[in-house]
C-alpha cells in the first residue's frame, strides 16, 4: 500500500480509501456484520488507513460497524465520516448544512463511533440554503473543540467550494482539503471544473461512482 498527503495538510492517508455504505442490511442489501468484518480485515492487512463512513450510512450502521472494528487501534487509522442528509424523515431541522444539523449530526456519529473526534468531516452535499459563512465557521468551531481535525466537502460545485475555502483563508477558519466526487468511466463531468480547482489549490480527490 502506498500513502499520499490529503491535500493541503500534513495528514497521510492510504491510496485506497475503505468505503462503508454497504455495511449493513437495513437497505435491503450490503454486508452482514460478520462480511463487514472480513472486508475491514482484509484492507487493514493491505496497509489501508483511510475509512470512510457517514451518518446515513445504513441508518447509522455503518458507523457503529467502523467504530467497533477501530477500537482496538483507533489512532492508526484515518476515520471520516459526513453529515448532510437527513437522519429523520418528517424533520426539517434533521438534515442541511446549517449549524444546527451540523452540532447533532456530529455527537450522533461521534457516539456511534466510539470516539472523541473524527480526522475527516465532509459536508456530505451543498444544501442551497446554508450562508456559506455558517458552515465554514460552524466548521472550524468543531474543530477548535477538539471535535475534528480536518474538513472536507463532497458533491458541491466548484464555486461554492472556491468561495467557501476563499472566505476560510480570510477569516483564519480551518478550509477544505480534500473533495469527494462521483467519478467512473461514464460519469467524467468533474473533469471540467472540479478536478482543475483540486489541482490548483491543492486540495485531496476521493472518488465514489458506479
Amino acid at each position: 500500500m502506498r500513502y499520499k498527503l490529503f491535500g493541503k495538510s500534513g495528514l497521510r492517508v492510504s491510496e485506497l480509501a475503505l468505503g462503508t455504505m454497504t455495511f449493513g442490511e437495513e437497505w435491503g442489501w450490503g454486508a452482514s456484520k460478520e462480511e463487514s468484518k472480513k472486508i475491514f480485515d482484509a484492507y487493514a492487512e493491505a496497509g489501508g488507513n483511510f475509512i470512510d463512513t457517514a451518518n446515513r450510512y445504513t441508518e447509522g450502521t455503518a458507523e457503529k460497524f467502523v467504530g467497533e472494528f477501530i477500537a482496538a487501534d483507533r489512532d492508526h487509522f484515518v476515520l471520516a465520516t459526513k453529515y448532510t442528509l437527513f437522519m429523520r424523515r418528517d424533520d426539517p431541522n434533521f438534515s442541511g448544512n446549517h449549524r444546527k444539523n451540523m452540532v447533532q449530526s456530529l455527537e450522533a456519529s461521534l457516539k456511534r463511533l466510539k470516539t472523541e473526534a473524527v480526522d475527516l468531516y465532509w459536508v456530505h452535499a451543498w444544501d442551497y440554503m446554508t450562508p456559506v459563512e455558517e458552515v465554514m465557521r460552524a466548521l472550524d468551531d468543531m474543530v477548535r473543540a477538539g471535535k475534528i481535525l480536518y474538513v472536507g466537502i463532497s458533491d458541491t460545485p466548484a464555486w461554492v467550494i472556491a468561495q467557501a475555502n476563499t472566505l476560510a483563508e480570510l477569516r483564519g477558519w480551518s478550509r477544505f482539503v480534500g473533495i469527494q466526487l462521483q467519478y467512473s468511466l461514464i460519469e467524467r463531468n468533474i473533469e471540467r471544473e472540479l478536478l482543475p480547482l483540486a489541482r490548483e489549490t491543492d486540495m485531496a480527490v476521493t472518488a465514489w461512482g458506479r
